[in-house]
């Protein structure tokens, strides 16, 4: 059966999400704000799961390191609101900032460096272009119609990025949703962290800024956690929390946004074992997220040019992206998860503005040294997004047509127990069920409607196995078990249910 892809997917995919309560527009009795988001009851428990499946397989059991050795990685939680010379030492004050352009017809203002524009093959009398947000061209090509004879498809034009044009050509550029060119202004820098105001007054003296990324947190509590922890280099301190960035133009639904979630990790090292580590964490995160079920052609790992490189980026490893194929990226990528070598930029950053000495000293060897940093960090709402893009199915001989796949590890719903009819002692001996289970799994107990509604609603949940309770039941303590994956159905004692559960739910 063919699935839907591309545009269509997403689509349908936001609708599911928001019917079954995943994800909502932030605000959305008052028409919503852009670039913000809230969770929903399935939702928040898809996040919380795969959150804490980080956690797990970072902080309480982390991966065997090179050598077979177990590593030593502790976790923190640091305040979103951090001294503000914090932020001016790590560079983020004086150099946080994208390229901003405006349109001064339609008011809308979009990041310089994710505007393409549409050129025509064939040669006209006078330059022309028309621009888009990178990966929707749609909207170009249909203003290009109302603008040019004729009716072209974005095979009559090539593409490149607005910065390519010279600023004389700036002139004949339609904007989004314009009704005539040369109305983008010049870009010019905004920085993206929010601003905000610690005590009662409001002027310079007390403004500081909401984290625009969590790593930092983690280096200005590195002394603290190594004089107060019995670890050692190499060890990790990871940390899971909101961020916040400005985003000129949010969009992809959850995928760019101004408040989101991050899983980082730092990992210090010496600087002489750095490569190995560099290379040892790239591939751990790559399995990482193929053993939850992001396998196959749609995730890759993928090195980042010499121009993508951030200030702190060693150029000798420089930086790698876990990448996963969104369907608003297709046929390319999106960033879920990125692993970096960060040097020793920020300590030293740090300990020079601070005046605190973060150096490291080995009794061993003698030798005074700033560790060498190498940076897990993903993204805790886009892995949310790439499981529900992953997870989505079509099936048309099912009551729901839609159901989510999702890795049982992390299904918000872990089985669905129902009484056939609300009679005939079935109701007992289904809550009794409940009540039992729920003690372990992620139970939910549903008695309304049809057994086919009832099933569609755990399927377009995502919810693994379906409990059924019918006359048989009664007669010899036997359920219905039903598979989501595969539709299948058979009888089970009703004692066998919880190791049956033990057997595959994988926590």
């Amino acid at each position: 059966m063919a699935q839907p892809t591309g545009s269509e997917r997403m689509e349908r995919i936001v609708a599911l999400a928001k019917r079954r309560g995943f994800v909502f527009p932030a605000s959305d009795i008052y028409g919503g704000i852009n670039g913000f988001w809230d969770y929903g009851p399935l939702g928040v428990q898809l996040k919380n799961n795969l959150r804490d499946a980080w956690w797990r397989d970072m902080v309480e059991c982390p991966p065997l390191g090179p050598d077979g050795s177990p590593l030593s990685i502790v976790g923190i939680d640091s305040s979103i609101i951090q001294n503000p010379r914090a932020w001016e030492a790590s560079g983020h004050v004086g150099g946080f900032s994208d390229p901003m352009v405006d349109c001064r017809e339609t008011k809308a203002r979009f990041r310089a460096d994710h505007l393409h524009v549409l050129r025509p093959k064939r040669e006209l009398e006078a330059p022309v272009y028309f621009a888009y947000l990178e990966g929707e061209p749609d909207p170009a090509v249909r203003t290009a119609r109302k603008a040019m004879r004729g009716r072209p498809s974005v095979d009559d034009f090539d593409s490149l990025p607005l910065s390519e044009l010279d600023e004389s050509d700036r002139a004949h550029v339609w904007a989004p949703g314009a009704s005539e060119a040369g109305t983008l202004t010049e870009s010019r820098d905004f920085n993206l962290m929010f601003k905000t105001f610690v005590g009662a007054a409001s002027g310079e003296e007390n403004t500081a800024y909401l984290r625009p990324e969590t790593a930092q947190g983690i280096f200005l509590n590195y002394k603290g956690v190594l004089d107060t922890s019995r670890v050692r280099l190499p060890f990790g301190i990871a940390q899971i929390g909101k961020a916040f960035r400005n985003e000129v133009t949010p969009r992809n639904y959850i995928f760019r946004t101004r408040e989101f979630e991050q899983m980082e990790m730092e990992w210090f090292c010496h600087p002489s074992e750095a490569k190995i580590w560099f290379e040892f964490w790239t591939q751990s995160r790559m399995d990482w997220w193929s053993g939850l079920g992001l396998a196959g052609d749609r995730l890759r790992l993928r090195r980042h040019e010499a121009s993508e490189l951030a200030h702190y980026a060693q150029t000798g490893e420089g930086t790698f992206d876990v990448e996963y194929q969104y369907p608003f990226t297709e046929p390319d990528y999106g960033e879920l998860e990125g692993v970096a070598h960060r040097g020793s930029f920020d300590l030293e950053q740090h300990q020079e503005w601070s005046g605190v000495k973060l150096e490291t000293f080995d009794p061993e060897t003698r030798e005074r040294f700033v560790p060498h940093v190498i940076e897990p960090a993903a993204g805790l709402t886009r892995g949310v997004l790439a499981l529900l893009c992953e997870a989505y199915s079509v099936d048309e001989s099912r009551p729901s047509s839609e159901l989510m796949r999702f890795p049982h590890r992390l299904a918000p719903i872990h089985a669905g127990v129902f009484p056939l009819v609300n009679k005939g002692g079935m109701p007992e001996i289904a809550e009794s069920l409940y009540l039992e289970l729920r003690r372990r799994y992620r139970i939910q107990y549903d008695a309304k409607q049809s057994i086919g509604k009832r099933y569609a609603r755990m399927d377009e949940a995502g919810t693994p196995y379906c409990f059924t309770v019918d006359g048989q039941t009664v007669e010899d303590r036997s359920v219905t078990v039903r598979d989501r994956d595969t539709g299948a159905q058979e009888r089970l004692s009703i004692d066998a249910v919880p190791r049956y559960l033990d057997e595959r739910l994988s926590l």
